[in-house]
């Protein structure tokens, strides 16, 4: 597994011929802990499931569900305000169209994240 150490070695980090570094995405530096907090979501999944199988009570369920949302809300969040601190801003440093493509990028992402 690849941590922001060796980022260097990634395909797509070297530095471009300007000295700065190629574009990456905001969350590699969090990728071990988002990946824990998916499998945890999908723990949670596979445990509704279960219940479901198992016939237990309505609320209960629904209960577990309502966390399950939550925390893919929250990784939902947290991605987020990666691509914000990173791509998003990194296109406000380029600006131009690129710019402008990232704003409404992000505008979008915030429509259908907030539905």
């Amino acid at each position: 597994m690849t941590t922001t150490a060796d980022s260097e070695s990634l395909p797509g980090t070297e530095p471009e011929e300007t000295g700065t570094p190629a574009h990456h995405h905001g969350y590699i530096s969090d990728k071990d802990r988002y990946l824990a907090r998916l499998r945890r979501i999908e723990g949670q999944a596979r445990g509704i499931q279960r219940m479901v199988e198992e016939e237990q009570y309505c609320i209960d369920i629904l209960t577990q569900i309502t966390a399950l949302t939550s925390a893919l809300r929250n990784v939902g969040f947290g991605l987020l305000d990666d691509h914000m601190r990173h791509c998003v801003r990194d296109a406000a440093i380029a600006g131009g169209e690129e710019a402008e493509a990232k704003f409404q990028e992000v505008a979008d992402a915030i429509a259908r994240f907030s539905r």
